[in-house]
């Protein structure tokens, strides 16, 4: 078992066809779950989906909705952000997240690797997301 970090491969098909709609305003509806170490996930994962999901104290199966920020450009580069996410007050260790659309059938975005076990004990657990720029947004298409 390993999550591997990657934009999963569905996804990328799944933009060709217009599944996915990142608007902030009006678009689909995104979270993020957290799994454990003994999760599967990478490029081939194409949905949510409970085994290997993390448990614990507020923290809900599913995970948690997301707010997305519109999509943008920066160069050559078509970026999206999604704003930090906290999942306050809870007692959970997750080594991974999958990122996937709420809207349409749950289907996956991106899988992230953590590094390694990340643990918070009656305390928010926060999901950091790195600058929305060319080289550092969560999705980037470049």
């Amino acid at each position: 078992m390993a999550i591997t970090s990657a934009i999963c491969t569905s996804f990328k098909q799944e933009l060709l066809v217009g599944t996915h709609n990142f608007t902030a305003s009006s678009g689909n509806s995104f979270k993020l779950a957290l799994y454990t170490s003994s999760a599967t996930l990478g490029a081939g994962t194409t949905a949510f989906t409970t085994t290997g999901q993390a448990s614990g104290t507020n923290y809900t199966s599913g995970g948690s909705a997301l707010t997305n920020v519109t999509p943008t450009t920066s160069g050559t580069t078509a970026l999206c952000d999604f704003a930090d996410l906290t999942f306050s007050n809870a007692t959970v260790t997750a080594r991974g997240c999958l990122i996937y659309n709420d809207t349409n059938s749950d289907k996956a975005v991106c899988a992230i690797d953590f590094g390694g076990d990340k643990t918070s004990t009656a305390g928010d657990f926060t999901i950091v997301f790195p600058s929305a720029t060319a080289t550092g947004a969560i999705i980037r298409l470049a």
